[in-house]
């Protein structure tokens, strides 16, 4: 038994470096496939803040005033960053470099969602094995390290904060869930560390404190309150909440927004529950129901003044106290209709079936089966589960980005289904006992045995020794009496094996259903590579096509556009473009910007869409303002990239209009509501800096190109206005595939553009004055 036990022991840590392993090298088709490259957006300044991190140092970076950022604003890095993963990708790189390992820091940031990814699969495999069984566990972290929904934020080059916040998330439950188990104030310490981890990873850590505060009011109702609740609970709320203070991203708010106070609540509620208990196991009934009578006027009216003081400090706000995201997470139509810049994100927007069967596979029909399977065997750790179930799969409804929150409660979920579901079809085949070849006693038997025997086993079941039995106690009453006395003593066993007898499945339903599981996770491995592999490690600035005759063609516009604003313009430049390049451009172009991705002033973004939605002289004026000197459009109306500014350009409108009232969406939308660049288009629209930008010299080189003159090969039809002039600006750069477009902006205009004719009435009305 020792051998056995060691075995399974192995067995089990060797199944888990192989998850590991495969957690890892599933993210890396990004750089098999592309290149060793940061993807996406965001990432460019958490590398750019790394880089800065690991040459200047931790006091240096904290303290930082980017001047490059927001101009002519600037940016107070140390107070505006989540630091948790940039200090743990610093970390990773001193460390490294302790051991005389030389790697870049950016193959640093590169890996490190990938190695993150590992360390997820083993906190999932800890929560599981918590809540249910280390084979559960096992099965957990093999679904959590391929689910596409993670690997779609997590591969190699996706160095965002959600790449090591998943990560921090299920560690925090985990160690939550294992100190509800034990109750031990080690664990609780831990806990606590855990949950500073993830405040300083990622704005999700409000899903935890309100998700905890939940189970605790959950546990009360139920009756399952206990010691170890409150040493999980408790120092969780005081200790994190002081931790959550010290990070100035954070600050005061931990203590001042809606967001917390359900935490709060909870909190002086487990402890007032506990006193009531404590109370009512020292007083006789009598005695406690006076008390408790008294006791609850005088918390009603302290309630009630607390209340009402909250209310009125809540009141003052016009979003009661909650941010703009966490008011769109309570109602989906706030955004759309208040805060335009967050409904204009597309990981804001609300996802579709094909989502979820996306990026979950199986995992969306295994995991209702698991929320029953934990109600079936109820514990606090599995009760824990059912309520992230629940709230996350509201959550992600309401925002695509949250699946990331969901997919490991999936994972968890469906891990307990189909555990109980291999418990009972391998406990059925351990059961069962192959025919004998050669008759034995109990085939040669009378029929007047075999009808003993019939009764004996009901149900089909073997007989056995109950058959052999048989016919002895007939003949011997004495061993009859002695057997009828020991049946007293085997009722308990003889129940236990009943209860498992109730479970066993037929042999062939057992192998059929094996065989279909094998199956169903076989296609759950093919289609997690095809997602990694195809769909979700592709880097947003290196754009792949595949050609006719075998082979990618690889468009580059966005690395190129950036290196030429990098070595021939001035260091000191500023250049103008919406939002969404901000990162990019000061990270790899190393040029100032007047707005990034930052998105926390919305005046000086809509200051941008004021200037891309008017007319040209406008905009040069507004540019001009702002020490503008260039300005980029991203067009992809000649390759057919679809994700391109014209496509956004209604945005830039809202958001615009949400500051500046003379900017009105009608006015860009033809007499039916639709949004059009082609003779259908309306004369504000054809005249907007954003249409002029993108469409100047498009009619000659699509000719060229296509043979098609001035077809948008996006929108799918000729553009409205062929001979698109520029007065204000100039094109100084056209990235190979058009994609990336550069404009000077003039220090005065080519010539005036008012009409000779118009110059001489205003000439001669002034004569005449």
């Amino acid at each position: 038994m020792r051998l056995y036990a060691k075995l399974a022991e192995a067995s089990k840590y060797l199944a888990l470096t192989g998850i590991c392993v495969l957690a890892f090298s599933i993210r890396l088709f990004s750089i098999i496939k592309y290149e060793s490259v940061i993807h996406e957006f965001d990432p460019y300044f958490n590398y750019r803040v790394t880089q800065f991190l690991t040459k200047e140092g931790f006091y240096e970076m904290w303290n930082w005033f980017d001047d490059r950022t927001w101009y002519p604003l600037g940016r107070v890095i140390g107070g505006t960053v989540y630091p948790g993963l940039i200090f743990t990708a610093g970390t990773i790189y001193r460390i490294l470099h302790f051991f005389h390992i030389p790697i870049h820091v950016q193959e640093v940031c590169v890996l490190t969602a990938p190695l993150f990814s590992a360390f997820c699969a083993l906190a999932c495999y800890g929560l599981v094995t918590q809540a249910r069984s280390p084979g559960a566990g096992l099965l957990a972290a093999f679904f959590v390290a391929v689910v596409p929904s993670y690997i779609s934020r997590s591969v190699a080059g996706s160095f965002d904060n959600e790449g090591v916040a998943i990560f921090a998330l299920v560690n925090v439950f985990y160690w939550f869930v294992k100190t509800v188990n034990t109750g031990k104030l080690t664990d609780s310490v831990i806990l606590v560390a855990s949950y500073g981890y993830m405040v300083m990873s990622w704005g999700g850590y409000s899903f935890i404190i309100n998700l905890l505060p939940l189970y605790c009011l959950a546990c009360i109702f139920f009756g399952r309150l206990n010691g170890r609740l409150y040493v999980a609970f408790a120092p969780l709320i005081a200790i994190g909440t002081a931790i959550s203070c010290s990070v100035p991203v954070v600050g005061f708010n931990a203590v001042l927004m809606s967001e917390h106070f359900g935490a709060f609540l909870a909190f002086v509620v487990l402890h007032l529950a506990l006193l009531v208990a404590y109370v009512r196991r020292m007083l006789p009934p009598k005695q406690f129901l006076l008390l408790a009578g008294g006791v609850l006027t005088a918390a009603g009216a302290v309630g009630a003044l607390v209340l009402s003081a909250v209310v009125a400090y809540v009141a003052k706000s016009p979003t009661l106290g909650w941010t703009g995201r966490s008011m769109t997470l309570l109602d989906p139509t706030y955004a759309s209709r208040f805060v335009p810049i967050i409904a204009s994100v597309s990981e804001h927007q609300p996802p579709q079936w094909s989502s979820y069967i996306m990026d979950l596979h199986v995992l969306i029909m295994l995991a209702p089966a698991g929320i029953l399977a934990c109600f079936h065997r109820l514990t606090d750790a599995s009760l824990f589960l059912v309520l992230y179930g629940l709230t996350a799969v509201y959550f992600s409804g309401v925002m695509i980005r949250l699946m990331l929150v969901l997919a490991p409660a999936v994972c968890c979920l469906g891990a307990v289904a189909l555990s109980d579901l291999m418990y009972v079809l391998c406990g059925s085949l351990r059961s069962w006992k192959p025919p004998s070849v050669f008759p034995t006693a109990i085939e040669t038997a009378s029929p007047s045995d075999g009808a003993v025997a019939a009764v004996a086993a009901p149900g089909g079941g073997s007989p056995g020794k109950e058959v052999a039995a048989a016919p002895a106690e007939e003949a011997t009453p004495s061993k009859k009496k002695s057997r009828s006395k020991s049946s007293s003593s085997s009722s308990k066993s003889g129940s236990s094996s009943s209860a498992s007898k109730l479970y066993a499945l037929p042999v062939v339903v057992c192998v059929a259903l094996l065989g279909l599981v094998m199956t169903v996770l076989s296609l759950y491995v093919v289609h997690c590579i095809h997602a990694s592999a195809d769909m979700y490690s592709s880097p947003s600035i290196v754009l792949q096509s595949p050609r006719q005759g075998g082979g990618y063609y690889v468009f580059d516009d966005f690395r190129e556009a950036y290196a030429w604003l990098r070595h021939n313009t001035h260091p000191d430049a500023k250049v103008a473009s919406w939002w969404d390049y901000g990162y990019q451009t000061t990270a790899m172009a190393n040029r100032t910007v007047i707005v990034d991705n930052n998105t926390w002033n919305t005046s000086h973004i809509a200051t941008v869409g004021r200037a891309m939605s008017s007319g040209e002289a406008k905009a040069w004026a507004i540019y001009r303002s702002l020490d503008v000197e260039y300005v980029f459009v991203v067009f992809g109306g000649l390759v057919g990239y679809p994700s391109d500014d014209i496509n956004k350009f209604l945005w830039m409108v809202r958001i615009g209009g949400g500051v500046y009232p003379e900017i009105k969406e009608p006015d860009y939308l033809t007499p039916d509501g639709d949004y059009r660049v082609d003779a259908r288009g309306t004369k504000t629209m054809l005249n907007s800096l954003m249409y002029k930008l993108s469409y100047y010299g498009f009619a000659d080189e699509s000719q060229m190109s296509t043979g098609q003159r001035g077809v948008d090969r996006v929108r799918g039809y000729p553009i409205g206005k062929l001979n698109v002039k520029l007065n204000y600006f100039e094109e100084v750069f056209t990235s190979q595939h058009w994609m990336m477009r550069i404009y000077r902006v003039r220090d005065r205009p080519l010539r005036d553009p008012t009409p000779r004719a118009g110059k001489k009435g205003k000439a001669a009305a002034s004569r005449r004055a």
